[in-house]
C-alpha cells in the first residue's frame, strides 16, 4: 500500500529538455525543484510547486530521438474550482505558447480546456471541484 504523505513523480522523456521546462515554469507557474546532467547519459530536471505533493520529471537521454506523444489522450488534468483563476491558468498556458487544442475525449471539453505541450502531451485546465 502507498502512504498517504508519499510523492508522486509523473516521468516522461523528451527530445526538447529546456524550451519544454521553460513552457512548463511559464504555463503552469512551475519551479525548478532540481536538475541532473550526464547522469549515465541522461539529463533531466525536475518542476512543480514546492509544496505540493507532486511533481513532473522531463528527460532526455544523449543522443536518442523520442519524438512526440504517442497519443491525443495522454493528460495531466488539473482542477481549478475557482472561474477566475481558472481563466488565468488558461491564459498563462497560451502566453508559454501552449496550442489550445479541442479535447480527443469530449468529456473533457464540457468544463474544460485542454492545451497541447511542445511534444503534443496534453494539459487540461477543469473548471470544476474534485469530487472528494
Amino acid at each position: 500500500m502507498i502512504p498517504s504523505d508519499a510523492i508522486l513523480r509523473i516521468a516522461r522523456p523528451t527530445d526538447q529538455l529546456s524550451a519544454l521546462a521553460a513552457q512548463y515554469c511559464d504555463g503552469l507557474g512551475f519551479v525548478r525543484l532540481g536538475a541532473f546532467a550526464d547522469h549515465q547519459g541522461f539529463d533531466g530536471i525536475m518542476l512543480g510547486h514546492p509544496h505540493q505533493p507532486y511533481h513532473l520529471e522531463f528527460t532526455h537521454q544523449r543522443g536518442h530521438k523520442v519524438g512526440r506523444a504517442p497519443t491525443q489522450d495522454h493528460l495531466l488534468v488539473f482542477y481549478l474550482p475557482d472561474p477566475v483563476q481558472w481563466q488565468s491558468a488558461c491564459a498563462a498556458l497560451l502566453a508559454a505558447d501552449f496550442l489550445a487544442v479541442p479535447s480527443y475525449n469530449p468529456y473533457w471539453d464540457q468544463r474544460g480546456r485542454t492545451f497541447e505541450d511542445l511534444d503534443g502531451y496534453r494539459v487540461v485546465l477543469q473548471q470544476d471541484r474534485w469530487p472528494r
